[in-house]
């Protein structure tokens, strides 16, 4: 997809930008944000489950609102007919509405600023980061909760509020979402918006700056913001986008892993007692309790359970400079949560906490090469939060590095060198890019600015 010039430009030219008159000092103001009276303890399942709100259903032993809305947990049983493990058992967050992701994007002084919001939420470390202007389920923009309605959320469900820039639905976590998708959406206003005070304006250079470091801006910003054009030219890369394509169908049809959905009480090698979920052995995560108190969100108080990771994942990237273009090399990577089973995550998404119990045989490739790279040819490396209104302190270490000169210009079966400019519009479409890919894509862009070279050398 060719962007209109005038578009691809402002948003160059936004990403110059990297301070505003318009902006808060953002250090000062997101720290009195983060002051204020927020609270989110853990509880136990036993007292979640007491409590108006969440039961386990009799039959199934699914935890589940008892509104029918929201999200419920439930189980997974996934096979496959290569890999490791060949099969496994696991709960899932099974979330049917489409959340709106959606930033308000404005120009000042003739500079794209976006409107981001300081919002808490009951899993995010530090409480308190950079969300999209509106980030809510249909069940919260329709009050299914009783409380306020989300702020500028009319700017999204109501037609002609502005120039849609972006507006694409994407996946989220495809190892722990049951086909989770979000709307992503961009508009650009002209009018006035009046500004909450839990709002401020930034532009893209800004937000690329605070993205190095951690904690700041939450994975929803990161996914839309990450969908906005980066260039007026046709993509090209060593492979034309017709070759990527065909490459990427041939793998979603010979894909052979099935995930099918089964009762939470029936799942092989999880427990359930009174203060959480969990896998006999400890496992990659657990399902657990919160009791929340937040003044600034719509509903001040709840209760809700969160999916509690243990460890640290790493996403890591590996890139080269090929035919004087970046490219970066991605894996057609098959998760069970996915809507077509195969989405183009990063070189390596390896759960840490597995490492030392992982034979050397059944770790990813380039793994190694990941963890053992010079720190010279280390572009990128970050531990960002995912998503903290589902998962409890999730973190992932964002590595971006640059290829050695004795790393191998041949990818195997399952991976691909896609240039910089083909994932960016990949990504413009549904379901290509997955969110650690997305993230990883945005980590890049601002590595470097619009005018450089990607930060890397020419060679």
């Amino acid at each position: 997809m060719v962007m209109p010039v005038d578009l691809a430009s402002r948003i160059a030219a936004s990403a110059r930008m990297t301070s505003s008159p318009m902006s808060p000092e953002i250090d000062d103001w997101l720290r009195g944000k983060r002051r204020q009276p927020f609270e989110s303890a853990d509880i136990t399942l036993e007292e979640l489950t007491r409590s108006p709100g969440w039961r386990f259903a009799p039959d199934t032993g699914n935890l589940h609102h008892e509104s029918g809305r929201f999200f419920t947990v439930e189980g997974l049983h996934v096979t496959a007919e290569r890999g490791h493990p060949a099969e496994w058992w696991q709960p899932i967050l099974v979330q049917r509405d489409i959340a709106i992701l959606g930033i308000i994007a404005k120009e000042f002084n003739g500079v794209l600023h976006f409107l981001l919001q300081a919002k808490m939420e009951p899993g995010n470390i530090d409480m308190v980061q950079l969300s999209p202007t509106v980030q809510a389920t249909s069940s919260n923009y329709t009050q299914v909760h009783r409380g306020r309605a989300a702020r500028y959320v009319e700017y999204f469900t109501q037609p002609g509020r502005g120039r849609v820039l972006v507006d694409t639905l994407q996946s989220e976590q495809g190892a722990w979402f049951h086909h989770k998708r979000n709307r992503n959406i961009v508009i650009e206003v002209t009018g006035d918006v009046p500004v909450h005070h839990d709002f401020c304006w930034l532009t893209l250079g800004q937000i690329h700056r605070l993205l190095h470091r951690p904690n700041v801006v939450n994975m929803d910003t990161r996914t839309v913001v990450g969908c906005l054009p980066g260039t007026v030219s046709e993509p090209v890369g060593v492979h034309t986008m017709t070759e990527i394509l065909s490459w990427f169908t041939g793998h979603k049809s010979r894909q052979h892993l099935s995930a099918r959905l089964v009762p939470l009480n029936r799942l092989v090698g999880w427990r359930r007692d009174d203060e959480r979920i969990a896998r006999d052995d400890g496992g990659a995560f657990s399902i657990v309790g919160v009791s929340v108190r937040a003044q600034t969100r719509e509903v001040t108080s709840w209760k809700q359970p969160l999916l509690a990771p243990h460890g640290l994942t790493l996403a890591g990237l590996v890139v080269r400079r090929m035919n004087g273009r970046l490219h970066a090399l991605v894996r057609a990577e098959a998760l069970p949560g996915y809507r077509d089973t195969i989405e183009l995550g990063p070189t390596v998404r390896f759960m840490m906490t597995d490492h030392p119990t992982t034979p050397a045989e059944h770790r990813p490739e380039f793994l190694d090469h990941l963890l053992s790279a010079p720190r010279h040819s280390v572009r990128y490396d970050v531990v960002q939060s995912e998503e903290g209104g589902r998962f409890r302190h999730a973190r992932t270490r964002y590595l971006i590095v640059e290829a050695t000169d004795d790393f191998p210009l041949s990818a195997p079966p399952d991976f691909a060198w896609i240039s910089v400019e083909q994932l960016h519009a990949l990504q413009r479409h549904s379901y290509y890019l997955g969110i650690e890919a997305r993230t990883l894509l945005l980590c890049l862009d601002s590595v470097s600015g619009p005018d450089t070279d990607f930060g890397f050398p020419v060679r």
